[in-house]
C-alpha cells in the first residue's frame, strides 16, 4: 500500500483539484504554522479524497492548555468569519472545537489532551485510507455516492464492506489490523458482488 505522511500537507499538491485547493488555502492562512505547538494533522475526508461539497477542513490538535490554545486561535484567526470556540467535557475528557470560514472553506479545529495520532479522528482516517487502497477507484466512488445520499463516512464503509457492529468502534479496532486481515473485507465484498451478479 502507498504510504502518506499525513503530518505534512505537501501530499495534497499531488492529489485532486479539491485537495490542491485545500492546500493552497491552508498555506495562505498559515494554519499549520500557527498551530505547530499543538501537533496539528488534517484529518477526515479531504486528505483521503472522499470529500463531498460542503466537507470541512478538519484539523486535530493535541491541547493540554486550553486557555493558551484559545488565545492562539483568537490571535491568529479571530478576524475570520463565523468564528466560534466551544469547550466541553465528554466522557471525562475536555475538548475544544473551533470553527471559522476562509476563502469558501469551513475549518473545524478539534483539540483534546490526547496525542494527535491517538485521537479517533486520525485513526478513523488512516483505516479508511488503507481500505480505499484495497477497494480502488470504484469503491471510492461508491463511498462518495453513499455520502452524497446522506450516509456518514464510517457507516458508509461499514455498509459497503459488511463490517458488523458499531462502525465507529469497529474501524478504531481495525486501525491495529495488518493489511492481510483488512483485505479480508475486500474479498468478502468481491464474493458478495459475484453472487449478486450470478
Amino acid at each position: 500500500m502507498q504510504d502518506i505522511n499525513f503530518r505534512n500537507i505537501d501530499y495534497l499538491y499531488q492529489g485532486t483539484e479539491k485537495q490542491k485547493q485545500a492546500a493552497v488555502v491552508m498555506e495562505d492562512l498559515g494554519v499549520f504554522a500557527h498551530l505547530a505547538p499543538y501537533d496539528p494533522i488534517l484529518v477526515s475526508t479531504v486528505p483521503i479524497g472522499i470529500d463531498i461539497p460542503g466537507s470541512d477542513l478538519d484539523i486535530a490538535c493535541h491541547v493540554t492548555d486550553f486557555a493558551a490554545f484559545e488565545q492562539t486561535i483568537r490571535r491568529n484567526f479571530g478576524h475570520l468569519p463565523d468564528l466560534s470556540v466551544v469547550s466541553r467535557n465528554v466522557n471525562g475528557v475536555d475538548r475544544i472545537v473551533v470553527r471559522f470560514r476562509h476563502r469558501g472553506w469551513m475549518f473545524e479545529i478539534f483539540g483534546q489532551p490526547v496525542p494527535t495520532e491517538q485521537q479517533n479522528g486520525y485513526r478513523h482516517m488512516v483505516v479508511e485510507y488503507r481500505l480505499l487502497q484495497l477497494i480502488g477507484e470504484a469503491g471510492r466512488e461508491r463511498i462518495i455516492a453513499m455520502k452524497q445520499a446522506g450516509i456518514k463516512t464510517e457507516p458508509a464503509f461499514a455498509e459497503l464492506l459488511g463490517i458488523p457492529g458499531d462502525p465507529y468502534a469497529a474501524l478504531l479496532d481495525m486501525y491495529y489490523w495488518p493489511d492481510d486481515r483488512l483485505s479480508g473485507y475486500y474479498y468478502k465484498l468481491l464474493a458478495r458482488e459475484r453472487n449478486e451478479d450470478a
